[in-house]
């Protein structure tokens, strides 16, 4: 038989962090409070109030009246896949617009579901052009439009009404990825007109990764109900899972009890604070961070009326290492930000403001040590930097 020594395991210890990055962002200790309860059946009548509970938070959030709003057992990634596979079949027209990582994600897995897929693409740091979005479904019996409300891999802000109007007009599905933009701007969606929209726990928020709300509305639901072949992936079946989180709890499979505790948690919260002074609170840290930004002689990748709030993506000067400067970051200020993804990799920092992160401490503790790093790299930074952010916060 094998031994081990268990004396050779550390204690879990990682240390504290300013998680600043593009997910996960910081927890609040009410979180970490609510996910450490005891451990409970998943059936026991105390969670399934609780299950009851966090539906009801996650209507308020996503600002629908969709009965099919659940947390599903998987992170973002795991949403999207739920989306899809449960809308899609074989031989299905679906529309994806591309215009970074995780819009190629969502045509690759409609590639990998059977789907016939059309691609609306996209520079990256660019929106997508509704017109070329209307040229792709025209003459076409498209089964789903998809795109992405917030593309975490290079900070863009995709606008939905028109995108919208066009898959009701082509008599299509819309299905939106929110992972990034759900808690910290408006995703409203019974009034946009979602028909289909999945989300993460780990961005705005801030609760662990490991849960990805969804919200499928009428249409997307009575397309599940009248599918032709079964869904692809029995555990991210919608049809079975509904039956445990509606009023029939039958069983499928074994829910992460502590992670719903902790979303519960993070969900009142945000309930507290409101959805309206939660997204100006966002809204406003971000402008202050672009203000220092500027103000420091960097050069934001995204236009102006292009950007998301919550994630930021800063070209990366000529002659200042990427890796260099965000691990002199973490080492000597505990600042944890990203780097960039695909065609922005090495040229570019996404810097996150989500959540429980998503405030002025942490926005000056940032633009101080970053302009304290780019000194040391020799890159003239501006010396007006905090001025310049303290006055968007004086406008307030």
């Amino acid at each position: 038989m094998k031994t081990i020594d268990p004396n050779r395991f550390r204690d879990i210890d990682p240390g504290q962090r300013v998680l600043m990055g593009p997910g996960p962002s910081d927890v609040s200790p009410r979180v970490l409070q609510a996910m450490s309860a005891p451990c409970i059946g998943h059936l026991d009548p105390y969670f399934l109030s609780a299950m009851d509970e966090t539906q009801q938070l996650l209507r308020y959030l996503f600002q629908t009246d969709n009965r099919l709003t659940i947390p599903v057992s998987g992170t973002g990634s795991a949403g999207m896949e739920t989306c899809f596979v449960n809308l899609v079949e074989p031989g299905d027209e679906v529309v994806v617009c591309v215009n970074g990582v995780f819009g190629t994600r969502m045509a690759d897995i409609v590639g990998r579901i059977g789907g016939k897929l059309t691609r609306v693409d996209a520079p990256w740091g660019r929106t997508i052009d509704p017109e070329d979005v209307r040229k792709a479904v025209e003459g076409k019996k498209v089964k789903v439009l998809a795109v992405v409300h917030a593309e975490t891999s290079t900070g863009v802000c995709q606008p939905l009404d028109d995108l919208a109007a066009i898959a009701r007009d082509a008599g299509a599905l819309f299905l939106v990825d929110t992972v990034t933009s759900l808690g910290g701007m408006e995703v409203d969606v019974d009034r946009i007109g979602i028909d289909a929209v999945y989300s993460g726990t780990q961005k705005c928020l801030s609760c662990p990764p490991g849960l990805s709300p969804i919200s499928l509305g009428p249409a997307a639901v009575e397309t599940l109900t009248n599918r032709k072949t079964p869904v692809v992936s029995w555990y991210l079946d919608m049809g079975m899972v509904a039956d445990y989180w509606g009023g029939n709890r039958k069983y499928h499979h074994t829910a992460p009890i502590n992670m719903v505790f902790a979303l519960r948690e993070a969900l009142r919260i945000i309930a507290e604070e409101g959805l309206e002074a939660r997204h100006d609170r966002h809204l406003l840290n971000h402008r202050a961070l672009v203000a220092g930004v500027e103000a420091m002689g960097l050069e934001m990748v995204v236009a102006k009326s292009d950007r998301l709030p919550m994630l930021n993506t800063i070209r990366i000067p000529a002659g200042v290492n990427d890796a260099k400067v965000r691990g002199a970051l973490l080492k000597d200020f505990g600042i944890e930000i990203g780097g960039g993804l695909g065609d922005f990799a090495g040229k570019a920092w996404r810097v996150g403001i989500m959540g429980h992160a998503c405030r002025r401490r942490n926005v000056v503790l940032f633009l101080s040590a970053i302009q304290t790093i780019l000194k040391a790299e020799g890159f003239a930074a501006g010396p007006d930097v905090l001025e310049a952010a303290a006055a968007i916060y004086d406008e307030a």
